[in-house]
């Protein structure tokens, strides 16, 4: 900004024009400080913009009651809604078992464990392929928990735990605990209880967490997978259809329902292949609204952050 020079009436003094010289250096770089601060909040306080549908009555339209969307770069919230209402999580819980069995290192991956009657679902009775006596490696066991959230491949991870099952619990709500994760509580490793709780706030922490796992990205992004069982081949898929067929990059995701939590999802969608954020919906009435959910976000991000 250039300093206005002054009516002229007389010839300044050297003394003056040092003065004004002084005042507009001061000035100046005054002004280049706050546009310097200015772009720089700028650059890393992105946010969603309204010309990318991210409006009032879009926001209104979404199914889930609970929804956090946090850029993971710079860990501004870009939306939060009901981000802090405690609820079921259902197997969404999966993520945290495969935290803990993976921190544990005590059992080689390529071990085979077999499903037992103490693997079975007694909670909610769900229907599973993997029956009594099969027999899978732990990779397989973890690989197919995370991808298509097979319940009894989750209880028999957390069986096998160094301590048994209770061992395993605690140290699920330990690693909570230590993650900064308050609210969040787990009675078992599969997330049918719904006494497995959290906040979509506090998931997106785990989220964080469990992206730190190579297996975990791998497993949990996976379109489908060939399994063994020891009786003959099963062929699982993921159970996120939105990284199935490809609508969404995300470098981790799961899904989880049971009754009591409705239909939950969270993912670290990658905008163009190469920003991290992260998503977590919490309570949609139908796997089709959570669905949409995901898919309209990942429009508001694609369109709005670069």
């Amino acid at each position: 900004m250039k300093t206005r020079a002054a009516p002229h009436t007389s010839r300044p003094s050297h003394a003056a024009n040092t003065t004004r010289t002084a005042h507009a250096y001061v000035a100046n770089t005054t002004n280049a400080v706050h546009a310097y601060a200015a772009g720089t909040a700028t650059t890393t306080s992105p946010r969603l913009l309204a010309r990318c549908g991210f409006t009032p009555a879009s926001r209104r339209q979404l199914y889930s009651r609970s929804v956090y969307i946090v850029d993971e770069k710079t860990h501004a919230p870009l939306y939060a809604r009901n981000a802090d209402t405690v609820a079921p999580i259902a197997s969404v819980s999966k993520l945290m078992t495969a935290v803990v069995w993976l921190d544990q290192h005590a059992t080689p991956l390529g071990q085979r464990i077999a499903v037992t009657d103490a693997d079975l679902d007694t909670l909610k009775f769900t229907h599973s392929r993997l029956s009594v006596g099969s027999s899978l490696s732990r990779a397989d066991m973890l690989h197919i928990a995370l991808m298509s959230s097979e319940n009894r491949a989750a209880a028999a991870l957390s069986r096998d735990y160094p301590g048994g099952r209770t061992a395993f619990i605690a140290a699920m709500n330990a690693k909570a605990r230590r993650l900064g994760m308050p609210h969040t509580h787990f009675v078992n490793a599969t997330g049918l209880s719904p006494q497995n709780v959290s906040t979509a706030r506090e998931l997106a922490r785990l989220v964080r967490a469990a992206n730190g796992y190579p297996l975990i990205r791998r497993y949990s992004t996976d379109h489908q997978q060939l399994v063994f069982a020891g009786h003959g081949e099963l062929q699982y898929v993921n159970s996120n259809r939105l990284v199935r067929y490809g609508r969404v990059q995300a470098s981790l995701q799961k899904t989880g329902f049971i009754n009591e939590s409705g239909h939950n999802m969270v993912m670290r969608v990658m905008v163009h292949g190469r920003r991290p954020v992260i998503v977590t919906l919490l309570d949609s009435a139908s796997a089709e609204g959570s669905r949409l959910d995901g898919e309209r976000i990942a429009h508001w991000l694609n369109c709005s952050l670069r």
